[in-house]
């Protein structure tokens, strides 16, 4: 890892962090410790941290159900939060 910032987009918001840090670091660095919704409304982000529980996915430049702890941030990566609320 090096010093090199970079700089992402969560949901239209610029966040900074360091090259080579995972989106999830990135993230909780910036004060978020959630960002998924289960279907009951649940917030859910970092639970394990090594990819095994699924609780942390966002989608990456559109490929959806990406799991942040286990995926380099890229400097101008686009990342959008998502839900699986079911709404009546």
């Amino acid at each position: 890892m090096s010093d090199r910032p970079i700089r992402i987009t969560v949901d239209g918001e610029a966040l900074t962090g360091i090259d080579g840090q995972s989106v999830a670091g990135v993230l909780l660095a910036a004060g978020r410790i959630s960002w998924r919704t289960t279907r009951s409304g649940a917030p859910r982000g970092v639970f394990c941290g090594i990819g095994a529980c699924f609780d942390c996915l966002l989608t990456v430049n559109d490929v959806p159900d990406v799991r942040a702890c286990r995926r380099p941030a890229v400097d101008g990566d686009e990342i959008r939060t998502q839900t699986r609320e079911e709404h009546a």
